[in-house]
């Protein structure tokens, strides 16, 4: 039996080391074999033996004569069943018939349990600024922010028109904004204040300006999801996460720019552009949620929500200088949200500081009724949680690599960790070629988006090279569903590993953006949250905590220690251009 069980483990490894060559040979066959395909299918759309013989080029199988004979028939037939499930009107948020549920394969368990009655009635004493004027704020966390208004020291309607302001002069020169939702947020800003007024204070985010990226519906607000096609787009109903800011008296002031359909940080409006280097055009802010990271490292909102699939909430918030959360896949609803991918998207804030990223996360998360994939797990937040009693790992490889001034930068940023109390063991991930299974992602972005795909309306974004969307659509409708689900599979053998993995570890310390476990953990659903540790150059570097499953709290924690000890979160970029 034990030789059974290690042969399986060798055939496991064998799986996932062959998997990339099969699903390679896929997705990259030539334009000969292609068209050779298209030629000698006949108008009835009948396959000819020698077509199905040029589509295994394709798809990387090698049959014999007898066996493409008995197949010929059913491909045939498979083909009047596409014709008739394109005849299907399928709305683009339905989601397919499988959900991915990181936590069902965890042997973990929540660290704690939710207790209505305990549950903090406000954000902890924070100490806030002072200010001659409203002006002044700009850069206030939300802890700040909610403290002011809370008491009255400052107007939900003041502080709404400042941030709009705001964002009609800064907003052109980074190219984040696509729609200003001022008259939405005059009103909602006066409700707010009529409400604090009475004496009816709905929590620390009531009367506080907040930017979503343009991919949450917005009932009668244009939709555009970054993209040429949907620019014109109007939603009837609001997304979950929208409607849920809105019950916790938030006010929405704008819908910040995204990578074309959360590709990137070009949109039908150009290159978003980072606050820190507003005249750089090529790379911009980075990452699909470049907007929001942009308006939030500007200081033209108060917070922001994005979207991360395989990087896009991580990567812009550490270029950008801000803190980025990316909670769990499951841990919040995506009920009006673009799909990309349906078992990697997940949604997450965007802030100046560590507790905001918490504070939000507590007004979001949980079931809905709609998203099947989020659990039903209570979320703690304690910020005087001492990390000394803590399991800190980090990825000591990864922050010995690069240039002197690079590792002097990370070793004072681990040095301050360990000043804070954190005692920290090196570690490695597991040996695992995440590449391979990209193909999860760009089949379901293929399936997502197929309809515009075979319309030609993709052919109207901007982005038209071998890597943007509309190549990778096309392409991905030659990976066969047996490959994917395969990938899926080797997916599961990852998560396994990582469930051992975090079962030693409350956290994982590594840098930001450039480490092998944002790919890792995006694959497995597992949360982190990015923070600034220094400066190379005119840019901002950050650091990320990786934490369990619905664990949270502990990256958080550990996160929020880090930016207590030190400097970098109160940097913020010089906003004075015209």
């Amino acid at each position: 039996m034990n030789k059974g069980r290690s042969n399986k483990k060798l055939r496991r490894r064998s799986f996932i080391k062959s998997l990339g060559a099969i699903t390679a040979a896929g997705i990259t066959g030539g334009r000969s074999t292609i068209e050779a395909l298209a030629q000698q299918r006949t108008q009835s759309n009948h396959v000819t033996q020698e077509a199905l013989h040029a589509a295994e080029q394709v798809i990387g199988v090698e049959l014999t004569s007898d066996q493409e004979t008995m197949a010929l028939a059913g491909v045939n037939r498979n083909f009047s069943a596409y014709e008739g499930l394109r005849k299907i009107t399928i709305p683009l948020d339905t989601e397919p018939a499988i959900a991915f549920h990181p936590g069902s394969r965890s042997r973990q368990t929540p660290r704690s349990q939710e207790n209505p009655k305990h549950a903090p009635k406000r954000v902890r004493k924070v100490e806030v600024p002072h200010h001659r004027s409203v002006d002044d704020l700009a850069f206030c966390t939300v802890a700040q922010l909610a403290e002011l208004v809370r008491t009255r020291r400052v107007s939900p309607v003041d502080l709404t028109r400042m941030y709009i302001d705001r964002l009609k002069r800064y907003g052109p020169k980074l190219n984040c904004t696509i729609t200003l939702t001022e008259d939405l947020a005059l009103k909602q800003a006066a409700q707010a204040e009529r409400e604090i007024k009475r004496g009816k204070h709905r929590g620390p985010l009531h009367g506080i300006p907040w930017g979503a990226k343009d991919l949450f519906a917005t009932k009668g607000i244009p939709t555009t999801w970054g993209a040429e096609p949907f620019r014109n787009q109007v939603i009837d109903y609001d997304a979950t996460v929208v409607n849920r800011l809105h019950e916790a008296g938030a006010v929405l002031v704008a819908k910040l720019s995204m990578g074309a359909l959360a590709q990137g940080p070009r949109w039908f409006g150009g290159v978003t552009r980072n606050p820190w280097q507003p005249d750089e055009d090529r790379q911009g802010s980075s990452g699909s949620s470049a907007g929001p990271a942009s308006a939030t490292s500007a200081g033209l909102v108060g917070f922001s929500i994005g979207t991360e699939t395989l990087g896009s909430i991580v990567s812009p918030s550490a270029r950008c200088g801000v803190v980025g959360l990316r909670p769990t896949y499951g841990r919040i609803s995506r009920y009006g949200a673009m799909a990309l991918s349906w078992t990697m998207d997940k949604i997450g804030p965007i802030c100046r500081g560590v507790e905001d990223c918490a504070l939000v996360l507590k007004a979001v998360y949980g079931v809905d009724g709609h998203d099947t994939t989020v659990e039903n797990i209570p979320f703690n937040w304690n910020p005087h949680h001492p990390i000394a009693s803590m399991r800190i790992a980090y990825l000591k490889n990864e922050f010995e690599q690069g240039n002197d001034e690079r590792k002097k930068m990370y070793a004072a940023a681990l040095d301050a960790l360990r000043g804070a109390g954190a005692k920290l063991e090196p570690l490695e991930l597991p040996q695992f070629n995440t590449q391979n299974l990209r193909i999860i992602l760009s089949a379901e972005a293929a399936a997502a988006f197929d309809d515009i795909t075979r319309s030609g309306a993709v052919n109207q974004l901007a982005g038209q090279d071998a890597g943007d969307w509309p190549n990778v659509f096309r392409t991905s409708r030659f990976v066969p569903a047996v490959e994917y689900l395969r990938a899926q599979r080797a997916r599961a053998l990852l998560m396994d590993e990582m469930d051992k993995l975090m079962s030693r570890w409350d956290v994982i310390v590594s840098p930001a953006p450039n480490s092998a476990s944002l790919v890792i953990t995006n694959l497995t659903g597992h949360p982190a949250v990015c923070v600034p540790c220094g400066m190379q150059g005119e840019l901002p570097q950050s650091i990320m905590f990786t934490s369990g499953l619905y664990d949270e709290e502990s990256a958080l924690r550990a996160a929020f220690e880090f930016e207590r000890v030190t400097r970098w979160h109160g940097m913020h970029p010089k906003v004075d251009w015209s």
